[in-house]
């Protein structure tokens, strides 16, 4: 642990040593922001390992099929359906900094326990789907409150400055990881290679516990539970912005997740790739990345964030679709790198201006329930779309899944792009005001 420890003060003293070549107004010379885009560069590098070693552990160790890929992921999905809503009330209740360290430390030791299980041969398809609902658990709440310190640290006005430096930061470690990570999961095995990221969700934990973040917590006997559940749903579904963009990201999730069950199995059965090589591809998702990193707040300046976010929808769909008609050769790699390229820098593109446009148009005393209840909103159909992609994969074929999920993103694509409210946002709102319904103060 203390070699740990002694590795994350070298990064951050050479972090800071870099820290006078900024200019002068740059949000990387603010020392909590600073904490935070170092925590996302080492959890995001970690999770490079895990997006491949829990899904290749599925398939390699355990021999899964489409059917119980689609399971696994089901159940990673379940907890955002199942707990957003109320996740949201408790933390507009509590201090969002300690539940995001705490969720961390949970999100750490559930990825422990699969080595440790492996190791005791005790390792199956159930104990994964525990572990993934478990993940999806610290997702929820952990997660929303990550995206809620970010705006007690960052102005609103820089809201899509620091998702684009962040979705930079991001970017760094999707071209260094995915590589890495199949190296280790060939010399490891892909259950050992998962403790390694516990032990980077370990190391970014003692960076954000240096955080300092002045919240003030409205007392918990001052609105009813229910009174302020209903709240929050409320002033989603009277914000037109906010209920019109579920409704779109939420069809693109659907997509999103009938591709992302099968497309390891196509990596691994269809096309014939080794765990190495399926890591080396997914350097494209970092490229991908990076490019929308770059250039995606260049393009929502000039075009506006509402049709930067429609176009994510397209370039997602276009990669979904190259990868269905991959041959199983040389080119067909390819084609899987490309496929994760676009989907990375539509996905990165889309969730940079939708985060900052919902964050920019809520009210801070809403922004736990708005924060949870949009989560829910997007994803209620990622778990039927998981699903569906495993029935389809199982007993049509793999490429089917993915040639569905392209053409629908397209679909999408086109509907949005006709939708008058989406393409007439040409820059940040202004925050709405709050409806404060009778009794709930």
């Amino acid at each position: 642990m203390q070699l740990a420890l002694n590795f994350f003060e070298r990064i951050r003293r050479a972090f800071r040593a870099r820290l006078p070549h900024l200019p002068e107004n740059d949000l990387l010379r603010d020392r909590n922001y600073r904490r935070i885009f170092a925590s996302v560069v080492i959890t995001h590098f970690g999770a490079q390992i895990t997006m491949l070693a829990l899904p290749l552990t599925a398939v390699t160790v355990l021999n899964a099929s489409p059917t119980q890929m689609g399971f696994l992921m089901a159940f990673e999905i379940a907890p955002f359906v199942l707990l957003s809503l109320p996740a949201g009330v408790w933390l507009d209740r509590m201090k969002k900094l300690p539940v995001y360290v705490i969720g961390e430390i949970v999100f750490a030791f559930a990825l422990l326990s699969v080595p440790i299980a492996a190791w005791a041969d005790v390792l199956s398809m159930p104990w994964l789907y525990v572990v993934g609902f478990v993940l999806g658990s610290v997702h929820v709440v952990a997660g929303t409150a990550a995206q809620i310190v970010l705006t007690q640290i960052v102005s609103r006005d820089r809201l899509v400055e620091a998702h684009s430096k962040n979705a930079l930061a991001v970017s760094g470690s999707e071209i260094a990881g995915p590589g890495i990570a199949g190296a280790l999961i060939k010399i490891m095995g892909a259950p050992i290679a998962i403790a390694l990221d516990a032990l980077l969700i370990f190391g970014a934990v003692v960076l954000l516990k240096g955080i300092r973040v002045e919240e003030t917590v409205q007392p918990r006997g001052t609105a009813n539970f229910w009174v302020q559940l209903k709240e929050g749903l409320r002033f989603v579904a009277t914000t037109k912005l906010l209920w019109t963009m579920a409704l779109f990201v939420g069809l693109w999730q659907l997509f999103h997740h009938m591709a992302s069950v099968v497309q390891i199995l196509v990596a691994s059965r269809e096309l014939g790739m080794s765990a190495q090589a399926i890591g080396l591809c997914y350097v494209g998702m970092g490229v991908g990345t990076v490019i929308a990193s770059v250039y995606g707040r260049r393009v929502s300046d000039r075009f506006g964030p509402g049709p930067t976010l429609v176009a994510g929808f397209g370039v997602s769909g276009i990669g979904w679709l190259a990868l269905a008609a991959a041959p199983a050769n040389t080119f067909g790699m390819l084609l899987f790198a490309f496929m994760l390229m676009c989907f990375s820098a539509g996905a990165t593109t889309l969730f940079v201006n939708f985060l900052s446009l919902r964050q920019a148009v809520t009210p801070e005393s809403l922004l736990g329930r708005m924060t949870s209840t949009m989560r829910w909103l997007i994803l209620i159909g990622a778990g039927p779309g998981a699903l569906i992609g495993g029935y389809v994969g199982e007993h049509i074929g793999l490429r089917a899944s993915l040639a569905l999920a392209g053409v629908g993103a397209l679909v999408l694509t086109a509907i949005a792009w006709r939708n008058p409210l989406l393409m007439s946002i040409r820059k940040l709102p202004s925050v709405a005001p709050a409806r404060v319904p009778e009794g709930s103060v």
